[in-house]
């Protein structure tokens, strides 16, 4: 039988529809930055080193006794290739398939979303969300993945080609050692790639602190002259087909950064480890590296990301650290050691007190796990802090990506509530826009004299708190207040109640009481008042029997004749569209009406006498009172003709 016959047959398989895209958009359209191919292929391969370690822990026969955790680069100018070789854990042919010709996972679809149209931005995504293997497109017109899982024979391997169109093919192979290569035929005009320069350079700049060596033939002028003697000699001798021995060194540290001591390591290694584990192109706006010592051994190296990821809102999305134990990889995501409102949070930690056979369920009942968590927490809050007090910038645009995250803290993290409220920021009336820029001890800080409460107003939007007629009596007054408008924020005050010992008050619930900064003669005149309008209340109670939950004087107003309040155990707008969204039942609330005594549609309107024209005005003023509330009307129609009605009735 012919040799050819043995030789098995390449099956064509179809990309799916958004790989198309994806890999369209890889060859066509990302010319900026393209070295990030390097990146990525090498942090692949160095994951699935990772994962190998992992395996190897509770099946011991993976791991092949004379093979070291590496990841190597080769080279071949003159046939314009580059190809990586990792000893990593490898892939089976349906992981071949599943990895490299199905892009299913909603990073993808995610990533295709996020795209600006600036080249340089939108090559710096694609590690981020996933799909770095296909930036090895920018630079190559054909690609092949020869690969063989760690545990099966050599005959089991599976070769991957595409050239990155409609389809690639797939086939059985063989090969004597597990794990991947990976090879690219560059494209005609990028065949400077195949530069032993240039690739160290590249390896320098973004691989540097991987914990495994990144290999590449050692470039000794004095060596290829002693192998090009061997080889005249070996001519000589008549064995022409001996090949001259290729030397390999590492081009890497080849150390895992947070093992090596503070103090030899500059920010920009700090920056360039960050993009690294991370595949942000950003900045870190901090970071922390801490060892610890004593009755728990571990060392951490915490980074605040500059902006948030896509998936940030997304609860089920993968979140946590790198979790290694003894230098050892565990797992990616490792969401015991931070609470969820700190899961913004990037970076690696190294246990010496966590079994190498751990899981993510050992991991949930671990006492030593919950011991770090705290630390962890801590040291996090502490970050935080110190980047708000000495860099205010960056910790506007961190509140900018992240604070409604920290504001989910309160209610998570009781012990360290008041840490966290610290952290908090706010828009006020302080405010020169409608930035949140102002903290609570800045509040607390500009307090008048014999203020004995934080007051606040939560609304629909920063403008329509701005604007509340709630707010006139503290403007008369010069009374600082917090103006909310993000939809957690009723919920964030329900568990904050107080900061530094002063209670926070809502000034659209219950009636407002100033406390010391009340005018003793006002009091009194606001009782003459209320007895004189008596008359009104009860008139006006009876035109909005049903509407409301009461009807009485207002002492907050100045300038507007009329505003809803809430009662002070009654659940406010904000919480009630909370609900609604999550389709939860929402109990009904009736407001408290409110009229202005000094304004003058209130005095006109008590001295109406036609009840139908008195029932149109009160009517009117309370779905008034509702628009300013941010509120919708029950019945818009039945508003617009009162207010017609009461037009034509002036002329």
């Amino acid at each position: 039988m012919p040799k050819t016959s043995s030789k098995p047959q390449a099956e064509t398989r179809g990309f799916e529809t958004e790989a198309k895209q994806l890999l369209h958009l890889m060859i066509h359209s990302l010319y900026s930055n393209k070295e990030i191919f390097l990146r990525e292929l090498i942090s692949n391969a160095s994951d699935a080193v990772d994962k190998l370690r992992f395996e190897a822990l509770s099946n011991p026969e993976l791991l092949s006794a004379n093979t070291q955790p590496s990841v190597t680069i080769d080279f071949d100018a003159e046939a314009k290739t580059i190809t990586l070789s990792d000893t990593g854990i490898g892939m089976s042919r349906d992981e071949v398939i599943s990895n490299l010709g199905t892009i299913a996972k909603s990073g993808t679809a995610a990533f295709l979303k996020g795209l600006t149209g600036d080249q340089k931005k939108d090559s710096q995504l694609i590690g981020q969300f996933g799909v770095g293997f296909y930036s090895a497109f920018i630079v190559a017109d054909t690609v092949e993945v020869l690969t063989r899982r760690a545990g099966t024979e050599a005959q089991a391997a599976t070769l991957w080609r595409s050239s990155g169109e409609a389809d690639y093919t797939i086939e059985s192979a063989e090969k004597a050692e597990t794990g991947t290569v990976i090879t690219l035929h560059l494209k005609a005009g990028e065949a400077d790639y195949a530069d032993g320069y240039r690739i160290r350079s590249v390896v320098k700049k973004y691989a540097d602190h991987l914990s495994i060596p990144v290999l590449m033939t050692k470039e000794d002028h004095a060596l290829e002259n002693e192998s090009d003697e061997k080889s005249d000699a070996a001519t000589i001798d008549g064995n022409a087909d001996t090949k001259p021995v290729k030397v390999y060194e590492a081009i890497n540290a080849a150390q895992a950064l947070w093992t090596r001591s503070r103090r030899d390591i500059k920010d920009n290694e700090y920056k360039e480890f960050y993009k690294l584990v991370t595949h942000d192109y950003q900045d870190p706006l901090n970071w922390s590296h801490n060892r610890v010592e004593g009755k728990l051994e571990y060392t951490s190296l915490l980074y605040i990301p500059g902006q948030a990821p896509y998936d940030l809102w997304n609860r089920d999305a993968a979140r946590g650290l790198k979790l290694y134990v003894q230098r050892v990889f565990i797992m990616d995501e490792a969401e015991q050691f931070l609470p969820l409102y700190l899961r913004f949070i990037k970076g690696v930690v190294d246990s010496n007190d966590i079994s190498l056979n751990v899981s993510r369920e050992i991991l949930q009942q671990d006492p030593v796990v919950d011991s770090m968590r705290s630390a962890l927490t801590k040291r996090a809050l502490d970050m935080l802090e110190k980047l708000k007090k000495s860099k205010p910038e960056d910790y506007a645009q961190f509140w900018k990506e992240f604070g409604l995250v920290l504001k989910e803290g309160p209610a998570e993290d009781f012990a360290n509530k008041e840490r966290i409220a610290k952290l908090l920021l706010f828009n006020s009336t302080h405010s020169a826009d409608d930035a949140q820029d102002q903290g609570l001890e800045e509040y607390v800080g500009r307090m008048k004299e014999g203020q004995e409460k934080i007051y606040f107003l939560v609304a629909e939007s920063a403008k329509a708190a701005r604007n509340s007629p709630h707010l006139e009596i503290f403007r008369k007054k010069g009374i600082e207040v917090l103006l909310l408008s993000d939809r957690i924020d009723e919920w964030l005050i329900s568990h904050l109640r107080d900061f530094d010992g002063k209670q926070l008050q809502d000034v659209s619930r219950g009636e407002l009481d100033l406390g010391k900064l009340d005018d003793e003669a006002d009091k009194k005149e606001q009782e003459e008042v209320e007895k004189k309008l008596e008359g009104l209340i009860t008139r006006v109670s009876a035109v909005l029997e049903g509407k409301v939950k009461s009807v009485r004087l207002s002492h907050r107003l100045t300038d507007s004749p009329a505003c809803l309040a809430v009662d002070d155990y009654d659940m406010g707008l904000q919480m009630r569209k909370i609900m609604e969204a999550s389709g939860q039942e929402v109990p009904e609330v009736k407001p408290i009406f409110e009229l202005n005594p000094e304004h003058l549609l209130v005095t006109k309107m008590d001295s109406e006498q036609d009840e139908e024209r008195f029932a149109d005005i009160a009517q009117i003023l309370f779905a008034q009172a509702t628009l300013a509330e941010g509120s919708q009307l029950d019945d818009p129609a039945e508003f617009s003709a009162r207010l017609n009605k009461l037009l034509l009735s002036l002329g």
